[in-house]
């Protein structure tokens, strides 16, 4: 193997090793805010369950005091009956009947405002069904995360921490000037480094690079970047298997004699 292919491979395994370490740093990051995103969906459930538990709670309370109302009217009215059986005069008589009027008619109306809150009171208790429900599955679901967090987060230290000490192994592999370069690099832009080029398309920004850069980085003699992303790239055929790399390679030549022509060309215009 080449110098500069045995670079490329030096850089590739750094690569994979940085790959691991940006995964897990991801779970470091993304773990924690599941947790607080599903919190917040249970706090907004949760003030809404009280919302009607409240709600429940007053219209009990309000039924509770119409009961004894009612009860209270109800023994007065009996008891009035009762004196106006005893009655000697006819005005103390129709007073009576028009004070018993009154209560009965208060009752009638108490009697329909208890109907309209038990109507009130079985709708709310459906909506707390259905609030429950969620709930209780978001409560749960939060149970689990949080108990978890703490563990989901220790083992991606114990990950990261054995990258790490992997990453310093395969980073030393590399000469320190390459590496240096690398480096630079992963300080100023998005993962990943170093990609690889199929089809003369930059796996890193997508963009096509130029031809005469093409032609450059199949002849495999130094360490190119891409012009459009700036990130190193290398062409993926110089790690295939042998198999199919020799089937790949009647699909590259076409490719590789356009790239040829096309600078060939742009060389004459030149002259």
């Amino acid at each position: 193997m080449s110098l500069y292919l045995e670079q490329i491979r030096q850089l590739v395994a750094l690569q994979h090793v940085d790959d691991a370490i940006h995964a897990v740093k991801t779970e470091l990051k993304t773990a924690p805010q599941e947790v607080e995103e599903l919190s917040r969906r249970f706090a907004v459930q949760e003030e809404q369950r009280n919302r009607v538990l409240d709600k429940l709670q007053h219209l009990k309370e309000q039924q509770k005091r119409l009961d004894v109302d009612i009860e209270d009217d109800s023994a007065r009215i009996k008891k009035s009956k009762s004196k106006l059986m005893q009655v000697g005069n006819t005005r103390e008589y129709q007073a009576m009947v028009r004070e018993m009027d009154n209560m009965e008619r208060q009752n009638r109306s108490r009697e329909e405002e208890r109907v309209a809150l038990q109507e009130e009171r079985n709708i709310q208790e459906n909506n707390l069904k259905e609030v429950d429900e969620t709930w209780t599955s978001l409560k749960a679901e939060l149970e689990v995360k949080q108990a978890n967090l703490a563990e989901r987060l220790a083992e991606a230290d114990g990950k990261l921490d054995e990258l790490e000490k992997t990453r310093s192994v395969t980073g030393s592999e590399v000469p320190a000037p390459v590496l240096s370069r690398y480096e630079f690099i992963r300080r100023r832009l998005e993962h990943p480094v170093i990609v690889p080029v199929d089809n003369g398309v930059c796996a890193g920004c997508h963009i096509a690079i130029p031809p005469q850069v093409f032609i450059e980085l199949q002849r495999g003699q130094q360490i190119l970047s891409c012009p459009n992303c700036q990130r190193l790239i290398y062409w993926d055929r110089h790690f295939q298997d042998p198999e199919a790399e020799a089937a790949g390679q009647a699909k590259a030549a076409p490719t590789q004699t356009f790239f040829e022509d096309t600078v060939g060309a742009a060389d004459a215009d030149k002259e």
